[in-house]
């Protein structure tokens, strides 16, 4: 045998032994193997319509997006007026900006707004108030960064949640999908992830009356009535009400840090820290604001109250309540990937296990009964050859399932559809060669330099029509979403690895067929 038959021969076999000890694990003989085979190897994952689990569309509310870049102008205007000595106070008014001061300061509000804000525009004007809006681009380039954030962000989020295999997409202008394969409790997921995590500081109104009259329907103008939730001793919630200012004095949307921490009584509790800005305006708010009670709010549910004593400096604070460790850390998580605006549930949809079975029976029965019609009609169409280009198929399945398990992929019913593909793409490689090779004995060539010259013909052809597949499959890959792009590394897989098997896995068997016993005539 030639030494080039032996290298080719060694190649084929070894790649085939590490394809069989890459996805050996993720079948069902996994359960026979040592765990350190098990443990060595990455998986092929499956996918939610195989595995079970949920589907959920979620739609970015980006007009808060905007309403919250509004509070933080807002907010940062305030703490610019107080550094320069002057007398204008900012709020949100809707998605507007209202500046109201006395009327001598019209001109140096004016421009101390150009200087501060070149995003902000005049809207109109009242008596000693100036209401400003954002500019058109400035609120479209708001709700675009929204989507790409709460795109980003979630992503995050699902990852410290454990979820194996997630995808992630934008699916329209402002909504994101997500497959979340496995996931056993559907709502908790929903919950967790839906969380924006929008913190806000807010001063309490602690006149007694007005809060009577907030509980008794009658809400006075410029407040909001919010309630603080409690475990009593006998383990029962309670809600307590705090009556609020509307008015955020400071969001997190400056924090740097939140982590698990212990409050004064030794309960898990959620320590922040904000940026340099944050810190300035934290200090600010609490310089102006001793005796009084300040809500910190998180996502509409007041967590804590406090009185400010002093002036804080430094930008640190702590989010209090009966916290459980496994709550603050949620708690924590979330105030880290916080959403720059709200989410919604537009779609849900929950695909058992038994139905994600039922998908994996269904695809495997096609694919057999596929296959087993190629191998027979091969046999009988091509006789000894078409048993080579059965073999070539074998090989070419075990390294596609290799290298799956090698990138650790997440196999999905349009993937199954994939590898039959790659099943039909094999046989046709080895038909368009064999044909080759026959017209190559009708012009009467010897079996040996027939089979040379029908691989040599055969070439050019075979590599033409994957490489055009791999284009259209790096095409889905790119613009598809979801299942689609595993239908593409599927495709993709298949395509490179079928080039190899046709050309290079049948070629050195009929080499070491005809060196061994020198044919006169071929079976083909």
């Amino acid at each position: 045998m030639k030494k080039s038959i032996r290298w080719r021969l060694a190649l084929i076999l070894c790649s085939v032994l590490i394809a069989l000890f890459l996805f050996l694990p993720s079948t069902p003989v996994s359960a026979k193997l040592p765990e350190w085979w098990k443990q060595s190897v990455p998986r092929i994952a499956l996918g939610l319509d195989l595995r079970g689990g949920s589907h959920l569309v979620m739609q970015v509310e980006t007009d808060k997006a905007v309403e919250s870049s509004v509070d933080n102008i807002a907010a940062s205007l305030q703490t610019a007026a107080a550094s320069e000595g002057l007398a204008v106070t900012f709020s949100r008014a809707g998605q507007d900006i209202a500046a109201k001061f006395a009327e001598p300061l019209e001109e140096k509000v004016t421009e101390f707004i150009k200087k501060n804000y070149a995003v902000l525009e005049f809207k109109s004007r009242a008596k000693g108030e100036f209401l400003y809006n954002l500019s058109k681009n400035e609120v479209k380039r708001l709700k675009e960064w929204a989507v790409t954030q709460a795109l980003e962000r979630t992503r995050r989020r699902v990852d410290k949640f454990g979820v194996a295999e997630p995808s992630i997409y934008k699916q329209e202008q402002d909504q994101i999908a997500l497959q979340l394969p496995g996931v056993k409790n559907p709502q908790e997921a929903i919950s967790f992830i839906k969380t924006t995590g929008k913190l806000e500081f807010k001063l309490v109104d602690s006149e007694p009356s007005r809060l009577q009259q907030a509980l008794a329907g009658k809400v006075p103008e410029g407040r909001e009535l919010l309630y603080e939730e409690d475990v009593d001793e006998t383990g029962r919630i309670v809600r307590r009400p705090n009556l609020v200012f509307k008015q955020t004095l400071l969001t997190g949307d400056r924090l740097t840090e939140a982590k698990v921490g212990m409050d004064q009584f030794g309960k898990p509790a959620v320590s922040i820290a904000f940026d340099g800005e944050g810190a300035r305006i934290f200090e600010r708010i609490t310089a102006e604001s001793v005796g009084k009670q300040m809500a910190i709010v998180l996502d509409g549910v007041v967590h804590s109250a406090p009185r400010i004593q002093e002036r804080i400096a430094g930008g640190s604070a702590q989010i209090t309540g009966n916290f459980t460790h496994d709550e603050a850390a949620r708690i924590s998580i979330v105030l880290r990937e916080s959403l720059p605006a709200p989410m919604k549930v537009v779609q849900n949809v929950t695909v058992g296990p038994s139905l994600g079975q039922d998908s994996i029976d269904m695809g495997v029965r096609a694919a057999l009964i596929g296959g087993l019609f190629v191998v027979v009609f091969m046999v009988f169409y091509y006789r000894l050859s078409g048993l080579i280009a059965d073999y070539a198929i074998v090989v070419n399945l075990i390294l596609l399932l290799g290298a799956m398990a090698l990138m650790n992929a997440t196999l999905t019913l349009p993937g199954i559809a994939g590898i039959i593909l790659t099943i039909g793409m094999g046989v046709d490689s080895n038909v368009l060669m064999f044909e080759r090779i026959r017209e190559e004995i009708r012009s009467g060539k010897q079996p040996r330099p027939a089979i040379d010259a029908g691989y040599d013909k055969a070439f050019l052809t075979i590599l033409d029509s994957h490489v055009t597949t791999l284009i259209t499959a790096a095409a889905l890959f790119l613009f598809g979403t979801g299942t689609i792009k595993g239908f593409a590394v599927t495709l993709s897989l298949g395509i490179i690895i079928n080039l190899y098997s046709a050309l290079v896995g049948t070629k050195v068997i009929f080499d070491i067929i005809n060196s061994k016993w020198k044919l006169e005539k071929l079976s083909i």
